[in-house]
């Protein structure tokens, strides 16, 4: 079922999962340890919430030294049999581990207990925007330079998420550009793939990802400027447009908290496919591509 793009944004809620995210590194990626060698940092920090059914403890954390400056954000568990006995306001230490691939937390440790007065800053809440708002015609600027609007890729399948290039953890952020990168080459080599496709990374940290940093990040994941770009512009006006496709982000010192969307847009500019969730979504993409870039107006 699909409706006109300005009308279901005005519907989108933000959904599944809660994404925080903060970096300490630098504009572009660096390699990471091999997946089978994660790399071990001790944190320390206050519990906020437990969510056991997705396997994951919203931390604020303290500075990660060498890592990540101090915020809150959700961290996974593997096992849930080691957060018995935990709740919110636990003082605690624990070792984050990280591959190039993922992140888990183990050997969780309570330390004290610290009274919580407020709730976790990240709540799930129903989005609601005025369906006057011309979406498809905010003008950004591309990794090029270039200006670029949603009205560009008329007659074309587009999929667009949201990003910022200091994201560290592998799972974010570099997760979805992941995404990206495997959804193409599997499009490529497709026999009779269809032409009509092309892809969006949006950044939310305008004042730091110029389209010097963003090409810079865009030729760091080898992309072909042809098939997907990476878009600054206006902070209000990326504000809009992700508060209208279910995306909360916020400053947490000079980085962000944030949620995940992946969204396709089908040949007609219509919405198709909303992914509300990061992990590896390059095979749902492709066929959800296919199906999007063979629609016709309707």
């Amino acid at each position: 079922m699909t409706f006109h793009l300005q009308s279901i944004f005005a519907l989108i809620a933000i959904g599944l999962g809660i994404c925080g995210i903060a970096c300490r590194k630098t504009e572009i990626p660096v390699e990471s340890k091999s997946s089978s060698t994660p790399q071990a940092y001790a944190v320390t920090g206050v519990i906020k919430e437990i969510k056991l059914d997705d396997h994951r403890v919203i931390i604020r954390h303290d500075e990660i030294t060498n890592y990540m400056v101090a915020m809150t954000m959700p961290f996974t568990v593997r096992d849930t049999n080691g957060l018995s006995g935990f709740s919110a306001g636990d003082h605690v230490s624990f070792s984050l581990l990280v591959t190039d691939e993922d992140s888990w937390i183990e050997q969780l440790t309570k330390i004290g207990r610290i009274a919580e007065t407020t709730p976790s800053a990240l709540t799930n809440a129903a989005i609601v925007l005025s369906n006057q708002v011309p979406l498809l015609d905010y003008k950004f600027t591309n990794e090029l330079g270039r200006t670029v609007s949603f009205n560009d890729f008329k007659g074309q399948a587009v999929a667009f998420t949201f990003f910022f290039t200091r994201c560290p953890l592998p799972e974010y952020c570099p997760r979805l550009m992941k995404n990206f990168v495997g959804a193409s080459q599997k499009l490529r080599a497709l026999p009779d793939a269809p032409t009509n496709w092309h892809f969006l990374a949006i950044t939310f940290d305008p004042a730091f990802d110029t389209p010097d940093i963003l090409r810079n990040y865009a030729q760091y994941y080898q992309y072909d400027s042809n098939r997907w770009s990476f878009l600054t512009g206006d902070s209000n006006r990326i504000a809009e447009l992700a508060q209208a496709s279910g995306v909360h982000y916020e400053p947490d010192g000079a980085f962000f908290n944030h949620n995940f969307r992946t969204l396709v847009l089908d040949a007609a500019s219509q919405l198709q496919m909303n992914f509300p969730i990061g992990g590896n979504l390059s095979d749902a993409l492709v066929e959800e591509i296919l199906k999007a870039a063979a629609v016709t107006n309707r």
